[in-house]
């Protein structure tokens, strides 16, 4: 059965559940309360499974929206539908009040941040006087459509469930974009995706706030369900459970939120007809019962449960690009006497440490210069500097004459600087594709909307084609749709490689780039390099080979303790005496 199919049998299953003769309406509404939960377990997996922040204050959004939707049809007469924009508008914006200060914390603090303002949201909600307290607000009005109230679970069933499948495909569109691409590699570590263009931040409050909207879409749903609302549901031990819900169902895949809110739920309410039956009412050990079946299913599916069900179906066919319009091409040019980079007494101190001590060099336009070194040199902190991974301590960066040093990583992104890395740094799960289209992320235009609605296609096109070139240009070809992390270490770098040409640079720097190839992938390497300098490309690279560096470089910065101790052509380099006994030894 293809994944359209079973899609398409699920929707039918869950047109005819509620005409099934005899089903007790229970049923329906358990159903219903399934359907609510996954909404928000479905913001969870894109949050906490995909961007790789975890949150447990999830249920206070629900709250803003129930809240928000409760007072304005009960004290104000609106109606609900009109009262929905007002729920999320409220959700979103406590989103991004919260947001600015949770999403830039990282570690445990990111999650126990997430405890603190649930646990204080759950008694706030208590304690306001025009929410009710803790009694809250009841007698809040129906759905309804073309005058007919939906007050029968049956009927309202259809809303809830539209709603989830709508918010779910909305969702699959996202995260098969340019932002989706953006949002996945979050969570391998945010260095590679700034890098590349991606503002971090701005991408975690994207994330942060649309978990919050899902979240407050079910909130408003709930109040127009029970038509009663009190904090009660919208605790931290809420919270917790949707979290057990998206980790359970699969952390990173939509259609197990689902599969999470429903075994969560249909769990709870077993055992609170089992438990009783077998112990007495005067035992209430249902709670703990319930953490050990949680904890039991952990161990069983730690990578969730719809991971197992998915093998059931084929596995979707991953197609090539299709052959798009080709994206503009950085003209290079400028005036060749006048350097491209120029390193000015930049230094780099940490406490009594000096990584790297007042070094100066210069990179020309259409220029391959080395900066070599015996290990802890200080080449790499030195790539850290030029890129804004590291703060310089004293003196200047400049690119094209345009002072750089001090600003981010995204922002020298933006000038045309790209990079590789020491220790390879590809997100596994994503096919080569993908990783190399992170690399032309500046390159695309379309946004957040245009992602979900599929408005974005011809931009996206143009994107995984130029990947796509990339990939055929490092000769990784046949590789391009299997996953990063299935490649060899020297394939991986050449990855990298082929991402950082993705980004159109016009100075490319590349940490370490022949490690781990064999000698005819050297030559590979040596050849694309050598053809990128024709092309006007400048290359600064850090590299152990000598040979490799020696026949293909047109300058050379030796370092050593973090100070330049020599500098000049290839051949001026081999027999330095101060470069000997950096390598070999003084009496060497």
């Amino acid at each position: 059965m293809s994944p359209r199919l079973a899609l398409g049998a699920f929707v039918a299953a869950l047109v005819l559940v509620p005409l099934v003769p005899g089903l007790p309406v229970f049923w329906i509404t358990l159903l219903g309360n399934i359907g609510l939960a996954a909404l928000v377990a479905m913001g969870l997996v894109l949050l906490t499974g995909v961007g790789g922040m975890t949150s447990f204050g999830q249920a206070a959004f629900c709250g803003f929206g129930a809240y928000a939707t409760a007072v304005l049809s009960t004290h104000y007469g609106w109606s609900p539908w009109l009262a929905l924009p007002v729920s999320l508008l409220v959700s979103g914006s406590a989103a991004v009040v919260l947001g600015l200060v949770t999403v830039r914390l990282s570690g445990h603090f990111l999650p126990l941040s997430t405890m603190a303002w649930g646990l204080s949201l759950y008694y706030l909600f208590g304690k306001i006087e025009m929410l009710g307290r803790h009694d809250g607000i009841s007698a809040i009005p129906p759905l309804s459509l073309a005058g007919f109230e939906l007050t029968d679970p049956r009927a309202i069933h259809y809303v809830i469930w539209g709603t989830v499948i709508a918010a779910a495909i909305l969702t699959l569109h996202l995260l098969d974009s340019r932002i989706g691409r953006a949002i996945r590699a979050l969570r391998r570590g945010q260095l590679a995706a700034e890098s590349f263009g991606i503002n971090v931040a701005r991408i975690k409050l994207i994330v942060f706030v649309y978990a919050a909207l899902l979240a407050g879409l079910s909130g408003w749903l709930y109040a127009h369900v029970q038509r009663t609302v009190t904090p009660t549901p919208f605790g931290i031990s809420a919270g917790i459970e949707y979290l057990f819900m998206a980790v359970l169902g699969g952390a990173g895949q939509i259609w197990g939120a689902i599969v999470g809110a429903g075994l969560v739920t249909l769990l709870k309410e077993a055992l609170q007809r089992l438990v009783p039956a077998l112990f007495g009412n005067s035992v209430q050990i249902e709670g703990v019962v319930f953490g050990i079946a949680l904890v039991a299913l952990l161990q069983f599916a730690r990578e969730g449960l719809w991971p197992h069900l998915a093998r059931i179906l084929p596995a979707p066919v991953r197609l090539a690009p299709k052959a798009a319009e080709a994206l503009a091409r950085r003209a290079f040019g400028g005036d060749r006497n006048r350097p491209l980079l120029v390193l000015d007494a930049a230094r780099k101190q940490f406490a009594g440490l000096v990584a790297v001590n007042d070094v100066s060099f210069k990179v020309g336009r259409g220029e391959i210069v080395a900066l070599i070194g015996p290990n802890g040199a200080g080449k790499s902190t030195t790539f850290n500097l030029i890129t804004g991974v590291t703060k310089l301590t004293a003196g200047t960066v400049r690119f094209d004459e345009a002072p750089i040093s001090g600003t981010s990583p995204q922002v020298i992104a933006r000038h045309g600087i790209a990079r590789t890395f020491q220790h390879v740094k590809l997100n596994p799960d994503m096919t080569v594709l993908e990783n190399v289209a992170l690399g032309a992320h500046l390159r695309g235009r379309a946004g957040l909307m245009a992602a979900m609605l599929r408005l974005d296609r011809r931009d996206e096109a143009r994107l995984l084609a130029e990947a796509a070139c990339q990939i055929e240009r490092i000769g990784l070809a046949e590789h391009m749709m299997k996953p990063a992390g299935s490649l060899a270490l020297g394939q991986q770098r050449m990855v990298e490689i082929a991402r950082a040409l993705a980004m159109d640079p016009e100075l490319l720097l590349l940490d370490e780039p022949a490690a781990g190839l064999r000698h005819f992938e050297k030559a590979a390497l040596a050849d694309l390099l050598a053809r990128l300098r024709a092309e006007g490309m400048s290359i600064l690279l850090v590299e152990h080979d000598m040979g490799f560096v020696m026949g293909l470089t047109d300058h050379i910065v030796v370092l050593d303790f973090g100070t330049k101790i020599a500098e000049g052509p290839p051949d001026a380099i081999k027999t330095h005496p101060a470069v000997l006994e950096a390598y070999l030894g003084g009496a060497a």
